[in-house]
C-alpha cells in the first residue's frame, strides 16, 4: 500500500509500505479516506524525531523505527477483529488519536489521556496517512450523516474542546487564544459556537485570517505589536478572563501571563520544549489559574466533537484550507504549514 512513513528528520516519503495484518482482538482495519495533517506532525518532519521511536522502542506500544505518520483520520471500516460488534464493513468511522490500557488507576478515573501506558496512532505505531490502518474500536466512532472533509476535523475539534472545558465563561467575558493553528482556530469555534467573545493572537496573517473566520471578535497581530498590551486595550485595561496558550512559544506564554486579568486562568495546551520562567509570585498574589490540557479524553470529547459538528458543519468549512492528494504531502502539506502559510487545516484524500 502507498503510506508517508517518517524516515529522520526532513525525510518524509510516500512509497510503499507493508499492508496491516488482519486486526486483532478489539480492533477494526479502516480504509483511510481522509487524513488530516497536525502541527505535531510539521514539527516531528521539521526538527524532529520528537515523539516518534526511530532509535528504541516505545515503552508502551513497542514500535521502533521509520512510522506511518498520521493521527487524525477517517475511514471505512473493511475488517473487524475479534470480539468487535460496535462496527461492521462499511461503516464510516473516525477514531481519536490516543490508546490506554483501560487497566490503570488513571484509565479507571476517565483521564485516559494520562494513562500510565498511553501511546499515539501515528507518533508511536502506524497511523493513518495510509490507505489502510489498524485501530482499537474502542476509541473509534461513527460520523453518522458527516462528510469526510467535516469529519476528519472532529479529532482535533476533540482536542480544542478540551482545552476549553470547565474554563469558557459566561457570554460578556473575554477569552483569548494565542495560536491559532488547528487546535487554536478551532477552539476560537468551540468558543464562539457558544456566544464567547474571542480575541485571537498570531504572527501570522494566514492563520489570523484561520482565527477570522472561526469566529475571533478581535485579532491581534503579534508581529507588529504588543499583544498583551493590546489585549488590556480591548479590555478596559482589566485584562482577559481566560486565556488558552496554543502557540507552544515562549513569547506566547509571555503574553498570557501579562494579558490574563486578577483572577484569571491560564490554560497550556501547546507543546513548550524551551525553558519557560513563570511569575510565580504574580500567580499566587493575583490567584491565577494555571493548569494545562491534554489531547482528548475520547469516550468524553470525540461524541460531543461530532455532535457540534453535525450541528455546525460550518466549523470545518471555516477550518478546512485545502484537501491534496497523498503524492502532494511534503510539498503542499508539511512544508506550506512549516513556512506558516496555510490559512486552515490542510487535509490530505486517499484512494
Amino acid at each position: 500500500m502507498r503510506a508517508a512513513v517518517f524516515h529522520g528528520r526532513r525525510d518524509v516519503r510516500v512509497q510503499e509500505w507493508p499492508a496491516p495484518a488482519a486486526p486483532g482482538p478489539g480492533e477494526i482495519q479502516l480504509a483511510v479516506v481522509r487524513a488530516g495533517i497536525c502541527g505535531t506532525d510539521v514539527e516531528e518532519y521539521a526538527s524532529g524525531p520528537h515523539l516518534i521511536p526511530l532509535s528504541e522502542p516505545h515503552f508502551a506500544s513497542g514500535h521502533q523505527g521509520p512510522l506511518v505518520i498520521g493521527h487524525e483520520m477517517v475511514g471505512e471500516v473493511v475488517a473487524t477483529g475479534p470480539g468487535v460488534d460496535a462496527f461492521t464493513a462499511g461503516d464510516l468511522v473516525v477514531p481519536g488519536s490516543g490508546v490506554s490500557c483501560g487497566e490503570c488507576r488513571w484509565c479507571e478515573q476517565g483521564r485516559t489521556n494520562v494513562c500510565g501506558r498511553y501511546y499515539t496512532l501515528g507518533l508511536h505505531v502506524d497511523g493513518g496517512l495510509a490507505e489502510l490502518v489498524n485501530v482499537p474500536a474502542g476509541i473509534s466512532r461513527s460520523v453518522g450523516g458527516l462528510a469526510p472533509d467535516v469529519a476528519i476535523m472532529a479529532q482535533p475539534l476533540a482536542v480544542a474542546m478540551r482545552a476549553v472545558r470547565g474554563i469558557a465563561p459566561e457570554p460578556g467575558r473575554t477569552v483569548v487564544v494565542i495560536g491559532l493553528g488547528s487546535i487554536g482556530s478551532l477552539a476560537v469555534a468551540a468558543c464562539a459556537a457558544r456566544g464567547v467573545e474571542t480575541i485571537g493572537v498570531d504572527i501570522s496573517a494566514a492563520r489570523r485570517e484561520t482565527g477570522r473566520r472561526a469566529g475571533a471578535g478581535l485579532l491581534v497581530d503579534a508581529s507588529r505589536e504588543d499583544a498583551a498590551t493590546a489585549i488590556r486595550a480591548a479590555t478596559d485595561g482589566a485584562g482577559a478572563d481566560v486565556v488558552i496558550e496554543a502557540s507552544g512559544a515562549t513569547a506566547g506564554l509571555e503574553t498570557a501571563m501579562n494579558a490574563v486579568c486578577r483572577g484569571g486562568h491560564i490554560r497550556l495546551v501547546g507543546l513548550h520544549r524551551d525553558p519557560s520562567p513563570l511569575d510565580l509570585t504574580r500567580l499566587v498574589l493575583e490567584e491565577i489559574t494555571l493548569d494545562t490540557s491534554k489531547v482528548h479524553v475520547c469516550a468524553q470529547d470525540l461524541p460531543q466533537a461530532l455532535a457540534l459538528l453535525t450541528a455546525h458543519p460550518e466549523i470545518a468549512t471555516s477550518a478546512l484550507d485545502e484537501v491534496i492528494s497523498l503524492g502532494r504531502l511534503v510539498p503542499d502539506g508539511l512544508e506550506r504549514i512549516e513556512r506558516g502559510d496555510a490559512t486552515g487545516k490542510i487535509v490530505v484524500r486517499l484512494p
